[in-house]
């Protein structure tokens, strides 16, 4: 029988509050452990100054497992792969959902394919009552332009595209505005639905995210080097072709869909006043 990974969805998004030094969303589960030791030892047990997560959508596990030479872009930036369990049902908003809020979907409230306001404590509420800047950046009508809405933070969600996403990400990294940036990339999670997981063109836009990760990585670099910075490429689900149809689907508690894989680095700066 295959098997599903072990830690859940849910062990992250107290992580995501913790590279800034702040306390979790309020009904958050704790950070996976691989992922608080990373945090520990990484700033001589300070807090990051910056963190960045990128979501780009649908990339399953089985395609690291697979494809793992085209993650060379990610993998080059993080120090942590973590094999995580997604929520059913395995569909973009409840699995964000439950990312930025630590919570099972029956907590956060949702439980089917909709896209209305995540009401419980999320990742960034537990920042912006710590004072932090937040961002989204998303192409117009995803699930991450929807369900975070109604927070004191600052929503770039009317991209025409994903790739405008992404580059509207790296001017805001430029720009040194903010405290915690979140870049979603739901292109290949489009793709794989009108054609199949690993349609030549499907596959091209999959590769484009691993690309897309080392060019955010490297405008940190740039605009950040005086700050220690978190690093994210943070999936919501998997997929697999829909044995009837043949196209790209999820949705199902199939290990495909359920079993995803985050990576998550840290990179070193030279601290204000050291």
């Amino acid at each position: 029988m295959e098997v599903c990974n072990a830690y859940e969805m849910t062990r992250v998004a107290a992580a995501f509050t913790a590279s800034l030094g702040v306390e979790p969303p309020r009904m958050a589960q704790p950070a996976a452990e691989p992922l608080a030791r990373l945090l520990a030892d990484a700033f001589d047990g300070r807090p990051a100054q910056k963190a960045v997560i990128y979501n780009p959508d649908a990339i399953a596990q089985w395609l690291y497992q697979k494809y793992t030479p085209e993650f060379a872009e990610v993998t080059r930036y993080t120090q942590l792969a973590l094999p995580l369990r997604t929520m059913m049902p395995s569909v973009t908003p409840v699995c964000f959902a439950t990312m930025y809020t630590g919570t099972a979907p029956q907590i956060h409230g949702i439980q089917r394919y909709e896209k209305p306001v995540v009401r419980v404590d999320s990742v960034f509420d537990a920042l912006i009552r710590a004072g932090k800047k937040c961002a989204i950046v998303s192409q117009t009508g995803a699930s991450m332009s929807r369900i975070f809405l109604e927070r004191e933070m600052d929503y770039f969600t009317d991209c025409e595209s994903d790739e405008d996403a992404v580059r509207l990400g790296i001017q805001l990294i430029e720009s040194d505005r903010y405290d915690f940036i979140v870049i979603y990339n739901g292109w290949y999670d489009h793709m794989m639905h009108s054609t199949r997981v690993e349609d030549p063109e499907a596959l091209q836009v999959f590769r484009d995210n691993c690309r897309f990760f080392g060019e955010i990585a490297r405008a940190v670099q740039r605009a950040y080097a005086a700050y220690d910075t978190f690093l994210g490429f943070a999936t919501d689900h998997g997929c697999h072709d829909h044995p009837d149809t043949g196209r790209g689907t999820h949705g199902t508690d199939l290990p495909d869909d359920l079993n995803v894989i985050h990576f998550y680095g840290t990179m070193k700066g030279a601290r204000h006043g050291d």
